[in-house]
């Protein structure tokens, strides 16, 4: 007896090693949209888990933005049933918030799969693929984003789990069709306002074109190696940190000792923990400069009112003319 179709077996062999790297629990839950990606990720879940032992709940998200949504919604839940899911269902949002409708559906839609998790612990199981992640790093490149925004999707992000990173886009569509299945087409996935639809349909044929193909795999490989050489920068930006913390700020001589890269990645740890949001790369130079090219310049304002400034050895955060309690930061040293 023949086995499965190379494309189902492929998408449930990632699906297999993926959980049995991430120690899932009990209970496997996967977002489903109703496209290909998301239903060939669910079958293969549904197929991997009855092996295993674990349950498997389809999530599914009403964004509520396009005519006929609930019925889309029901349907990629019927779907993910049939394909074996245990139990399916429709979380309902809201979208609305800054940053556009992409950004406010994006945070909608996580907030609700978060929010899904009993206890807010276990894994949601995302159908990105090898091609979301080589746009995604197209994306962080032409933002000039850096290393970070670069090394693209972690596989295991708790709670978020994305098996399917080293699995083309292609690869879902065969799986689906030796499934019998007929997935959603999301029309937002082929408007040309989105800058990553535009990634999609022209800019990565044109590349795999010019380079002679392999262009998304190269990128996802990229992707992989920054994203070591981040974690392993990380760690030892860690140690750094754990130096130069001192209840009252950061010890400049312990940050100035250390290479820029490092110092940077401690900064950046530091402002975020400290209240600082929407940090840009030119908030993060002005405060390094407090350490690396000081001549006693005033503090740097941040963003939520706030100011980074240099005195008697220590970096600190405060709001303008109230100094944190304690004359430090406010954020208590790593475990």
């Amino acid at each position: 007896m023949s086995g499965p179709d190379p494309a189902i077996a492929a998408v449930r062999t990632a699906v297999r090693d993926f959980l049995a790297s991430s120690g899932a629990a009990d209970e496997i839950c996967v977002a489903v949209s109703g496209g290909a990606d998301s239903l060939a990720l669910a079958e293969a879940a549904a197929f991997v888990g009855s092996r295993a032992g674990l349950k498997v709940r389809a999530l599914v998200v009403d964004h509520g933005l396009q005519e006929g949504s609930a019925e889309t919604a029901a349907r990629a839940a019927n779907t993910a049933r049939e394909l074996g899911a245990d139990t399916a269902e429709v979380l309902k949002v809201r979208v609305e918030g800054a940053g556009g409708p992409e950004a406010a559906a994006r945070r909608a839609r996580y907030g609700a799969l978060r929010s899904a998790l009993p206890d807010g612990r276990g894994v949601v199981l995302l159908g990105h693929t090898l091609d979301d992640q080589a746009e995604t790093v197209l994306l962080g490149l032409g933002r000039g984003s850096g290393p970070r925004s670069l090394a693209g999707m972690r596989p295991h992000d708790p709670p978020w789990g994305r098996p399917l990173l080293g699995v083309t886009r292609a690869t879902t569509r065969q799986a689906c069709r030796a499934l019998g299945v007929d997935p959603w087409q999301d029309p937002h996935n082929e408007d040309p306002r989105f800058t990553r639809v535009r990634l999609r349909t022209e800019v990565l044929p044109l590349l795999e074109d010019v380079l002679s193909g392999g262009v998304a795999a190269s990128l996802a490989r990229t992707a992989a190696q920054l994203r070591e050489d981040t974690e392993a920068l990380d760690t030892l930006a860690d140690e750094v940190h754990l130096r130069a913390f001192t209840g009252e700020g950061l010890d400049v001589a312990v940050l100035a000792a250390a290479p820029p890269a490092l110092r940077r990645r401690v900064l950046r740890r530091w402002l975020l923990d400290s209240g600082v949001r929407e940090l840009t790369d030119a908030h993060l130079r002005s405060v390094d400069a407090l350490v690396g090219n000081w001549r006693g310049q005033g503090g740097v304002w941040l963003p939520g009112d706030l100011v980074a400034a240099r005195a008697h050895g220590r970096l600190t955060v405060s709001l303008p003319g109230r100094p944190p309690p304690g004359g430090g930061s406010g954020v208590p040293p790593p475990r």
